[in-house]
């Protein structure tokens, strides 16, 4: 049976926008891992791995992974937390 996450990704430390953190990612589970013996490098011959689908809301990926029969798990984003302060707070002592 596949296995699969549902995400917003996060926003990376080069963006000072929010456009991007709406959309929803259906990325399938990693499995059947195996060890390269010359190299040392993880391969495995699953290609769903490499697959990650991009939905404009959380409710589309849920009802894709219904409609194809794939087992999910939901993972919310965490709530950012603003700070107002002005440039004079730096200064004050505690």
């Amino acid at each position: 049976m596949n296995k699969a996450k549902i995400y917003s990704p996060a926003k990376t430390s080069m963006q000072s926008g929010k456009s991007k953190l709406e959309k929803w990612i259906l990325e399938f589970d990693r499995e059947d891992l195996e060890k390269d013996f010359i190299m040392g490098w993880n391969s495995s011959s699953d290609t769903k791995k490499q697959i990650k689908i991009v939905f404009e809301s959380k409710d589309e990926a849920i009802a894709y992974a219904n409609k194809k029969n794939i087992l999910y798990s939901i993972i919310e984003p965490n709530k950012r937390k603003i700070i107002i302060k002005s440039y004079a707070d730096n200064f004050l002592k505690n």
